[in-house]
């Protein structure tokens, strides 16, 4: 599934090239995943767009509707949540259509959007401005604008595996599993850990490693493992920077210690049992009497 660093690199490229356009016309095929068809296909054809930019996993576009009556009051917000195989991508009309391709905006510029989402996870959606202050207030604080006392705060008191609150999307948005894994693997710290056993220090540590592995991503365009490309289409190339990821069997970088494989929070997380020990069974406070 696309997670922070994928969906910034598709919004940086979609903002390279898209503001300014205006859409002329929607087509639309399979519209299970929209909440709203008849809202985009009447609402968007005339649109301009301003702005384009992301809320943890989302793509945010703002909309600027056609007309001299258009107002700031009257904006719109087309959500884009890409789901585990969405893809987001500009073409133009003579270019092949990828099988699952469900959604094509035409744009003025001669050339088209297209969403593509082969298993149909993803979502689209259109929020006016009066309510996108209340979509981004369910979301989670941003990853790499979250202070260290924010995060101490929001992880430090938890009695939850802290891979769990890392992938709490209402906690910390855009962070999934691959960077909940390289992030806790950086600060040596097992997935199964209870948040509120970790010392400040730890705390500060992963903070610091979840801020690291987030940005190095974005830097090398993302993570391709499946079906991820960016808005052109190209696929990136964090995944080979993977150091517990899918990595199960193989040597650890650090100790050369076997990667493992547990569900925590039902999800796979990969970790060194040597550099992220496991943590220590509690002891019980009311021990059995012997008789």
């Amino acid at each position: 599934m696309p997670e922070l660093p994928e969906v910034e690199t598709v919004v940086r490229g979609l903002r390279a090239s898209l503001p300014g356009r205006i859409i002329l016309d929607v087509r639309l095929g399979k519209t299970d995943f929209i909440d709203d068809p008849v809202a985009l296909a009447e609402q968007l054809p005339g649109a301009r767009i301003a702005d384009i930019s992301r809320l943890g996993k989302f793509v945010c576009m703002e909309l600027v509707p056609g007309g001299p009556a258009a107002s700031s009051e009257a904006r719109l917000h087309l959500i884009v949540h890409l789901g585990m195989t969405g893809q987001l991508t500009t073409r133009h009309p003579a270019d092949p259509v990828a099988p699952h391709t469900h959604v094509f905006f035409a744009l003025d510029d001669g050339r088209e959007l297209r969403y593509t989402d082969i298993r149909r996870f993803g979502r689209i959606l259109l929020i006016p401005e009066s309510r996108i202050a209340v979509f981004r207030g369910r979301l989670g604080s941003e990853p790499l604008e979250t202070t260290l006392e924010e995060f101490r705060a929001r992880f430090g008191l938890r009695r939850a595996r802290i891979k769990a609150l890392l992938l709490d999307q209402g906690l910390l948005r855009g962070v999934g599993n691959i960077y909940a894994d390289e992030s806790l693997f950086r600060a040596r710290i097992h997935p199964a850990r209870i948040a509120a056993r970790l010392t400040q220090t730890q705390l500060a540590t992963l903070h610091r490693a979840v801020r690291e592995v987030l940005t190095a991503a974005i830097r090398l365009r993302g993570s391709s493992i499946s079906d991820y490309v960016d808005s052109d289409g190209n696929r990136g190339e964090f995944q080979r920077r993977h150091r517990v990821y899918r990595r199960e069997g193989k040597p650890c970088v650090r100790c050369g210690e076997k990667i493992r494989r547990v569900i925590v929070a039902g999800r796979s997380s990969y970790f060194c049992p040597r550099c992220q020990p496991p943590p220590r069974a509690q002891k019980s406070r009311h021990p059995v009497k012997r008789t």
